[in-house]
């Protein structure tokens, strides 16, 4: 298994159909000891991932949060919101399957966000990304994404699959920042300054 880092060039996706990003965490009580630590422990971290289709500089859709299919052809498809990190693998996936995805749609930005308000990533140990080749139907781990832990941002621009001629190219970003909670507007513009 190999762990992408941001210093390294884009990777080519030539082959790959359908790639998958997760996102897993733990959740934790922090510091908190006794009746609360238990509390906060018990009711999780929510955490979301996202996947941004861009149209040259512009957002045009976002998976993730409510929306599922927001192609509507099966081609950008969320698993569905994790509102605790509880269970074992993944606790949110994003698939692209490419040969899908409209031509006008130029790259994708994967983001993890402590979205909602009263959520933080200090409320969530061992965030991992992982990156899966679901081509020919079964679905494989090709390699792990490692957030830093220092920070005290509640957003991580995590990857980007970037349209290049008639394949695709997978760039990791792994830059965190600040997007206000609760603001799509906020979330679009972080994944345009990526």
């Amino acid at each position: 298994m190999i762990t992408l880092k941001k210093e390294d060039a884009p990777a080519d996706l030539g082959g790959v159909t359908h790639l998958s990003i997760g996102v897993s965490w733990d959740p934790t009580a922090g510091s908190s000891g006794g009746l609360m630590g238990k509390i906060r422990e018990r009711t999780g971290t929510d955490l979301d991932l996202i996947a941004i289709a861009m149209q040259g500089a512009e957002p045009v859709r976002l998976a993730g949060l409510d929306s599922l299919d927001p192609l509507g052809n099966g081609s950008l498809v969320h698993s569905g919101d994790n509102q605790s990190g509880r269970g074992e693998g993944d606790d949110e996936t994003v698939t692209v399957v490419f040969d899908k995805v409209p031509s006008h749609i130029t790259a994708i930005v994967f983001i993890a966000a402590a979205y909602k308000k009263r959520s933080a990533f200090q409320s969530a140990r061992n965030i991992s990304f992982k990156v899966y080749d679901a081509s020919g139907g079964s679905t494989q781990q090709v390699a792990d994404i490692w957030p830093s832990l220092l920070t005290n941002d509640n957003g991580c621009a995590v990857a980007k699959a970037i349209r290049d001629g008639a394949s695709w190219k997978l760039q990791v970003i792994n830059e965190t920042g600040k997007i206000k909670q609760g603001d799509e507007q906020a979330l679009m513009r972080f994944a345009m300054s990526k």
